[in-house]
């Protein structure tokens, strides 16, 4: 069959799925997007792509998900084995967040944070390749600038699905980006060290000289210099390659300018702070620090607001 559903039971609360699928959407229904309570995006499964389209039955303390897969061929029971694990990998679902809360229960600060953003999750990528990817984008540009070149290399590179509801792209293979031609990087918008940097990146994961996914098995330390040795990998690129694409939510990108932002909102009374002194104040969110992080430019996002008699850590 061309359709499957499938249920997502075993899913450690809490989990708001709404809160996580809204802040992880990039609102393009062709590539991911959330709307009217469902998430979508396509799934590579083997040499088989899937639209897989995902609600939510539960609440935040009893959560349930209900998948819907769609392909333009048939897919098997195994298909949807593979897709429901890869779905409860982008959702953490076996995540529990009650130890992230209990560690920051005595930062009045953040313990405010989480009680506002309960159950709020870190979305994964399907691969650490998207991530490092999306990382190298993202370099010294803005958010809203790198979110519309990783649309364009995506339905520029990125295989389609035709389905009699649309035609929706998946996240190009580092096969398809290592042979693009710098003309038409270029026409994403990227820069030509950034072209060299993703290129080179897919070129050692086609030739077998890297392999990311069994980076993850190793210690945070290790992952975090094997990353540091690849070329256009800088520590800002590495921390947040981990904790986007490695499930390492120890690691947090320190150096990056809106997160030094929202930790002077929160902390400091709006004095913004060094990445040395970032860092200093995330010693007590230990060994949450992604986590934590992610909590304070999400609470900034959604206007919440800081402690009245918020004084400054230094």
């Amino acid at each position: 069959m061309k359709d499957r559903s499938l249920k997502i039971l075993d899913i450690v609360a809490p989990s708001d799925f709404d809160l996580t699928a809204r802040i992880f959407s990039r609102g393009d229904k062709q590539i991911q997007s959330y709307s009217d309570g469902e998430y979508s995006r396509v799934l590579r499964i083997g040499d088989k792509l899937l639209l897989a389209s995902v609600k939510s039955m539960g609440t935040v303390d009893a959560p349930k998900l209900l998948v819907k897969l769609r392909s333009g061929t048939e897919i098997s029971k195994e298909d949807a084995t593979a897709a429901k694990k890869l779905i409860s990998t982008i959702f953490d679902v076996r995540l529990d967040l009650k130890p992230f809360y209990q560690a920051v229960a005595s930062d009045k600060i953040m313990s405010k944070i989480v009680k506002k953003l309960n159950g709020l999750k870190i979305c994964s990528t399907p691969t650490a390749f998207e991530a490092l990817v999306s990382s190298i984008i993202e370099q010294q540009i803005s958010l809203n600038v790198a979110l519309n070149i990783e649309r364009k290399l995506i339905k520029k590179f990125g295989e389609k699905l035709t389905l009699d509801t649309g035609v929706y792209y998946a996240f190009p293979t580092p096969e398809k980006l290592s042979v693009g031609s710098l003309k038409q990087f270029r026409a994403c918008g990227l820069s030509t060290m950034k072209v060299e940097y993703i290129k080179g990146i897919s070129k050692l994961l086609s030739n077998c000289e890297l392999d990311l996914e069994e980076m993850k098995n190793m210690d945070d330390g290790m992952i975090f210099k094997e990353l540091l040795g690849i070329r256009g990998v800088g520590i800002w690129t590495a921390e947040l390659t981990m904790v986007r694409g490695m499930q390492k939510y120890d690691t947090m990108p320190a150096d990056d300018l809106g997160l030094r932002r929202c930790i002077a909102r929160y902390y400091t009374g709006g004095k913004l702070v060094s990445g040395d002194e970032a860092r200093a104040i995330a010693e007590k969110w230990k060994p949450w620090r992604g986590y934590a992080s992610f909590y304070l430019i999400v609470a900034e996002m959604m206007g919440v607001k800081a402690l009245r008699k918020s004084k400054s850590a230094f």
